[in-house]
């Protein structure tokens, strides 16, 4: 175990003067855990964000799922509504809608309303995966033949609907026209790191579960990006996982809740979320399922402050983004906040006078 000591020491090492400085922000689920109600998720959700706000986090997003027991977020603009209205300056936003799975005016009368109701505060990020399995999908009344001409299609409907110059259109997105909600691309591929560039749009990255192809995409967006209204140069969003706590020990067992719901996903298991196990060897994993569960892990921030601050410190030099995204696996509540905390503290350490 660290000392205090030994973690103050580790910190004072860390130079960064050549580091360009980032934001942080939070990706939240709505997760579902054993034993809890889905009203405990959104209540949890709501506490989450009141902490993180008053650290100074960024932003605060959602993630569209469905037909998961794990995961309480399906209905993502309501509960954009929600979050938003026990906030008072954090962005609150999707992280993302899964555009194929609504109408493009649907979307843009929701978010108008929101934004109508939050003057500023609102995100619309914007994916073009499910978010569920192929026989849910099916009932969202998605058709897969299309999806690679419709999702770029429907972010340019979007536009249209949100501009001014559509107040003479025949059909108008009211509330939503004329309002300034800033668009994001969300991507767990190369193919939408094109997609963002060609339109100009900030570019967020699915780090936290699809980190392969993370850097390739990077590059191919910075490369290939055209300036736009909204963005005049590339801005890059990382999501990741963090698990941190005052000691390296607990940091791990907190992790095993996140490590467990991966297990899950590798089994098409979609109960809700577990306790904290002493030894990841215990749940009975094979060989391959360990496998693919650390390679989808792979950005997976563990540890206490110093370890943590070592870690961002690490990522950034290695991607230069603009902004981190944290999403948190941790079962108990308080210990969730407290992860949130160590984060901030080490991100802010790195960037002392």
């Amino acid at each position: 175990m660290k000392s205090k000591g030994d973690s103050i020491s580790s910190l004072k090492k860390v130079n960064i003067s050549y580091m360009k400085n980032f934001e942080i922000s939070v990706l939240d689920l709505a997760p579902v855990k054993q034993g809890k109600s889905i009203h405990d998720s959104f209540q949890d959700s709501l506490s989450l964000a009141n902490f993180t706000e008053n650290l100074n986090y960024n932003r605060f997003w959602l993630a569209e799922h469905h037909n998961m027991e794990s995961i309480a977020s399906s209905a993502t603009s309501v509960l954009i509504g929600f979050i938003a209205n026990g906030t008072k300056k954090i962005r609150v936003g999707s992280g993302g809608i899964m555009l194929p799975n609504h109408s493009s005016l649907v979307i843009a009368e929701q978010f108008g309303t929101l934004e109508s109701l939050f003057p500023g505060r609102i995100d619309l990020g914007l994916g073009r995966a499910p978010g569920t399995d192929g026989l849910t999908a099916q009932a969202l009344g998605r058709n897969p033949a299309i999806i690679n001409e419709q999702f770029p299609r429907q972010i340019l409907e979007l536009q249209k609907y949100f501009s001014k110059e559509n107040s003479n259109a025949l059909v108008r997105a009211i509330p939503g026209e004329g309002l300034d909600i800033p668009l994001y691309i969300l991507g767990s591929s190369t193919d939408s790191a094109w997609l963002a560039a060609e339109l100009g749009l900030p570019y967020a990255f699915a780090g936290h579960f699809a980190p392969e192809q993370m850097e390739m995409a990077f590059n191919i967006y910075r490369e290939h990006f055209e300036p736009s209204k909204q963005l005049d140069k590339p801005y890059i969003l990382a999501c990741v996982n963090g698990v941190a706590a005052e000691t390296t020990e607990e940091a791990h067992k907190l992790s095993t809740t996140l490590f467990q719901a991966f297990i899950n996903i590798v089994r098409n298991d979609r109960k809700p979320f577990s306790p904290p196990v002493d030894d990841m060897d215990d749940v009975v994993w094979s060989p391959m399922e360990k496998s693919m569960v650390l390679q989808k892990l792979r950005y997976t921030f563990i540890g206490d402050q110093s370890e943590i601050a070592e870690k961002l410190k690490s990522f950034q030099e290695k991607f230069n983004i603009d902004e981190l995204m944290i999403n948190s696996h941790i079962y108990d509540h308080q210990k969730r906040l407290d992860s949130y905390d160590i984060i901030r503290k080490a991100k802010d350490s790195l960037f002392k006078a």
